[in-house]
């Protein structure tokens, strides 16, 4: 399909496939009437949650907004905006003060000046069969971009196919012919792809550069939900989707207080690398002096043997004379950095085990809905509690696995601070917590009777206020120490 200057919208409700196709069929458990409608209509909120149909509309009308100033076929004008990342100031102040050759370089595309020569030379040496299959074809069936390469339909077909399915390519699908680098735009895409599936593809992937691009919004990271979160400022917020993911949207990582991104993000990746490993192999294990394979020492005895190269040697120096017993003067070494990474090791396993303690905890507990609702059914059939009696349970277990959430990461933040007088509070703090929640767990898991039914009541709901209060108390605390910078934080190396 030849290029040409007309306006081509990009608006896919027109050029492709309807919304609901977009948002997919497994997205379809959330549907409007699961919407948190309070969370939509309260405008006081930092966020608003958009559809994909909504993000579209977005898309649409920023390329409007310029496309009205630089006066470019509505395709060229997304290529350009996506190559400046959805920066409309940036892009409309290249266009204007800069050389707009380079620009349309830059975003491989063809310049305005360039394409009637382009064209000129192509036709000339026209040869009417493809040049992927060689097959002969009609003039008119070759179909090529401003570039002018030109194949044959099928070709095409194939090779979008495979760039947007296979590979993920959506922005930077350029010709089909060896070595040049233009990018083929929105319409010839659309126009060649007949499949649903592909489409959709294709259009997703568009969609996910336009958000991605953009700092006010995230994804929400709920696989099986395609709303978009949009905030007024970027910052460490925590926002909840209508699917009920809660996130925090400056990482994309679930709620994560009282720890900040920047640490958290430190630790996963110690937590994901092989550093914590290799300082346990440095702190228990020595190299063989002649073969060097690691040796772990499992006996009392410091003269030991290699049981690869059968060398025996001293633990301590690692001399091999047989005649060495002992060595006790001081020789500069690195056996204290080995101490500090033995210790340090020993650390981490200790709130790593408690981390993932409170973590395993968490995914039990928002099983415990499903054992509360049945439990609020009894209430009312039983005793006749009315629907709004029994509504502390939920309450309980909404606190329960806020608490957990926050226990998990207090151990993260732990692993990370520096110790201070601060710090002991923060222990206190912290210490308090974990017993209040592990009370209220305890309180939820268990049986109702007759008998008890009144007055766990009382005890769900004084406990889980209290801690409540205690979990806002801990991160105002934490707070106040990253305001006024009482925390100091390890350099780690991972």
């Amino acid at each position: 399909m030849e290029s040409n200057d007309e306006e081509i919208s990009i608006d896919f409700e027109e050029d492709s496939i309807n919304e609901d196709e977009i948002t997919c069929q497994a997205h379809s458990s959330f549907s409007n009437s699961q919407m948190n409608c309070d969370q939509r209509s309260n405008e006081h909120l930092p966020y608003e949650i958009l559809t994909a149909e909504e993000i579209i509309k977005t898309m649409v009308e920023c390329v409007e907004e310029v496309n009205s100033v630089v006066q470019l076929s509505q395709n060229i004008t997304r290529i350009l905006l996506n190559h400046c990342k959805w920066d409309k100031e940036k892009l409309l102040e290249r266009y204007f003060d800069g050389v707009r050759y380079e620009l349309f370089k830059e975003a491989h595309i063809v310049y305005r000046s360039q394409k009637t020569a382009i064209d000129k030379a192509r036709y000339s040496h026209l040869k009417f069969h493809c040049g992927i299959c060689f097959e002969d074809v009609e003039k008119a069936a070759l179909i090529g971009g401003d570039c002018g390469h030109k194949f044959c339909k099928d070709c095409w077909t194939q090779y979008l196919t495979t760039k947007i399915m296979d590979e993920g390519s959506a922005n930077d699908i350029s010709c089909t012919a060896h070595g040049c680098g233009i990018l083929v735009d929105d319409r010839t895409v659309l126009s060649l792809i007949s499949e649903v599936n592909v489409r959709l593809r294709y259009q997703i992937l568009i969609t996910n550069s336009f958000v991605n691009c953009n700092k006010l919004l995230r994804w929400c990271p709920n696989p099986l939900c395609s709303h978009v979160v949009k905030v007024k400022f970027f910052d460490s917020l925590k926002v909840k989707c209508y699917c009920g993911t809660t996130f925090c949207f400056g990482c994309g990582e679930d709620w994560h207080e009282p720890v900040n991104c920047d640490l958290l993000s430190k630790w996963l990746k110690k937590c994901k690398g092989d550093s914590e490993t290799k300082k346990w192999i440095l702190a228990n294990t020595k190299s063989c002096p002649t073969c060097g394979v690691n040796i772990e020492k499992n006996g009392g005895c410091n003269w030991v043997h290699c049981k690869k190269c059968l060398t025996g040697f001293c633990w301590f120096c690692l001399k091999t004379t047989s005649n060495h017993f002992c060595c006790n003067v001081y020789k500069m070494s690195s056996d204290e950095t080995k101490e500090q990474n033995r210790a340090s090791l020993q650390k981490f396993l200790f709130y790593f085990d408690r981390y993932m303690n409170h973590k395993k905890s968490l995914q039990f507990e928002n099983t415990l809905y499903a054992s509360v609702n049945q439990k609020m059914d009894e209430m009312q059939l039983k005793h006749n509690w009315c629907f709004a009696e029994v509504q502390f349970l939920k309450k309980a277990v909404d606190v329960l696995c806020e608490c957990r959430q926050t226990l998990m990461y207090t151990y993260v933040f732990a692993d990370c601070v520096i110790k201070t007088n601060q710090l002991e509070i923060f222990e206190d703090n912290q210490r308090d917590l974990e017993q209040a929640t592990e009370i209220l767990s305890q309180y939820l898991e268990r049986d109702l009777t007759d008998d008890c039914v009144i007055n766990i009541k009382q005890k769900v709901q004084d406990k889980y206020k209290y801690c409540d209060s205690r979990r806002n108390a801990l991160v105002k605390h934490v707070q106040e120490g990253y305001d006024n910078e009482f925390w100091n934080f390890i350099v780690d190396t991972v």
